[in-house]
């Protein structure tokens, strides 16, 4: 899943994660500070450049991005040991590292989460109160360049409100899982009624 910064990526995927225990969250290193109010290993996984930049050489990351000055990245190991729980894997991520995940061998199914307008986005910037006025001046002139890839993503959602928008994302998790292609045991299941 990915937004611009304040469409609601990050309050949607804690919600799901909460909703459907069949969904893991996938979380990010990243070379940020820590947040008033985050903790290590349940929001991020808080690292120096250095040790990013090791993990990389070491290629460690499915995916990873430079985004309004710090690193971010996920790590292989993480997602490996989701899917050896049999656990669908939501990545609360950016454009680029969508980008990455469609090159990997990983069956990835992208949701693209927009505003229902600049006027509201800034709104909600503003009712967050997490950034400065000079990271909210950089998040707002990233903007236009982040909602333009919205083509690059399989389903777009537009969040106007957290209910329905909440709503259309299970609708399409529980689509994704009925694909034929999903269904594991289904010809299994299906001959039982022909032999």
């Amino acid at each position: 899943m990915s937004s611009p910064s304040g469409a609601g990526k990050t309050t949607i995927s804690k919600m799901l994660i909460q909703k459907d225990k069949n969904i893991s969250l996938s979380i990010s290193c990243t070379t940020r500070p820590r947040r008033k109010g985050e903790f290590n290993k349940k929001d991020y996984i808080f690292i120096s450049d250095n040790d990013f930049n090791k993990a990389i050489k070491k290629n460690k990351f499915i995916e990873h991005a430079k985004v309004f000055g710090f690193k971010y990245g996920t790590l292989k190991k993480t997602v490996n040991d989701f899917f050896k729980k049999k656990k669908d894997v939501l990545f609360d991520i950016d454009w680029q590292g969508y980008q990455q995940l469609k090159q990997s061998n990983m069956e990835v199914v992208g949701i693209f989460i927009l505003p229902p307008s600049k006027n509201e986005l800034i709104k909600r910037l503003k009712l967050r109160a997490r950034d400065t006025k000079i990271e909210m001046k950089k998040r707002m002139s990233l903007v236009q360049n982040e909602i333009s890839h919205f083509p690059e993503y399989d389903y777009v959602v537009v969040n106007k409100n957290l209910k329905d928008c909440l709503f259309q994302i299970k609708n399409i998790i529980e689509s994704e899982r009925l694909k034929r292609s999903r269904l594991v045991n289904l010809t299994s299941f299906v001959n039982r009624f022909i032999d």
